[in-house]
């Protein structure tokens, strides 16, 4: 069995919200390479994100509306982001 220190964050969740973690014997296991697709996915989600927000704060005459989407869906791109570096690099997270 693996230690804490050996298990891979998972790009995502639980439907409670509760971080997932995999426990293989090899990086390149089926599940593996799904969750460093998916990490690619979040990735490639998060430039796109960062543009569109980038674009509406550029624009004086975005309305409130549109910078809660933008700040909406930047936050959570960051918080993709944040558990990706948190996998790879094996940090902890504070939620």
């Amino acid at each position: 069995m693996s230690s804490p220190e050996e298990l891979r964050l998972l790009p995502w969740t639980t439907p409670d919200g509760n971080p997932c973690y995999l426990s293989t014997d090899t990086a390149d296991s089926r599940l593996s390479r799904l969750a460093d697709d998916m990490e690619a996915a979040q990735l490639d989600s998060g430039e796109q994100v960062l543009a569109g927000a980038k674009a509406v704060l550029t624009d004086t005459k975005a309305g409130e509306r549109a910078v809660r989407f933008a700040l909406t869906r930047a936050t959570e791109s960051l918080e993709d982001v944040i558990r990706i570096a948190v996998s790879r690099g094996g940090g902890r997270t504070t939620g």
